[in-house]
């Protein structure tokens, strides 16, 4: 994508984590350095941001470290988590003719991406993500599960999916609640730069 719109939240301002948190709220302790953020490799734990939110799209870019020897899930591993429940994989999956769903661009565990986007570790990669909230009647109960477009390096790898239901490592069950954004430590040298989010309303304007 082009430049922020005007109407987005700036998740990452390019100098500091001063509006993102631990798991347990303790201040973010990812090293940000000329723009950008590294995951500090299994020190700082996951981070996610102070603000929560419904329905958005979200915006951010990742580099993979290059990590020749490391196979399958060792190698460049994090994640982004939607409200905090719904991981998208970030991982080192270049030239892999058919990922699956434990590959880069999957819904964890659960659906596969429809095509492999990755581009090779050490260059910049972006997801724009389109994501509606799980849908609730006055019960409380699920009356449809959340939904996800993924476009990765400006390619569709998912195509407004249905969920099947939070996925591993979630911050909790509450899918009718806003959640935050949540970038995962798994250990590896991530970096991610150029991260903002702007929250979707529930439909247009009935107004022509």
């Amino acid at each position: 994508m082009g430049s922020i719109p005007g109407n987005a939240a700036v998740l990452f301002n390019g100098k500091d984590l001063s509006n993102w948190r631990t798991r347990g709220g303790d201040p973010a302790g990812w090293d940000v350095t000329d723009g950008v953020i590294t995951v500090t490799g299994g020190a700082g734990g996951d981070i996610v941001t102070d603000q929560k939110f419904a329905d958005f799209v979200l915006h951010l870019e990742w580099m993979e470290p290059d990590m020749p020897e490391a196979t399958g899930q060792g190698k460049g591993n994090s994640g982004v988590f939607l409200q905090g429940r719904y991981e998208v994989q970030v991982l080192d999956s270049y030239g892999i003719e058919v990922p699956g769903k434990g590959d880069c661009g999957a819904i964890y565990d659960q659906f596969a991406p429809l095509v492999n986007a990755c581009k090779p570790p050490l260059e910049w990669q972006t997801y724009d993500i389109a994501f509606r909230g799980a849908c609730l009647n006055d019960s409380g109960e699920v009356m449809n599960q959340a939904r996800v477009t993924v476009v990765q390096n400006d390619i569709v790898i998912h195509n407004n999916i249905e969920m099947l239901g939070v996925t591993g490592g979630a911050m909790d069950e509450e899918v009718g609640e806003p959640g935050p954004i949540l970038l995962q430590d798994h250990g590896n040298l991530i970096k991610y730069r150029n991260i903002w989010i702007l929250p979707l309303p529930l439909k247009g304007s009935d107004v022509y």
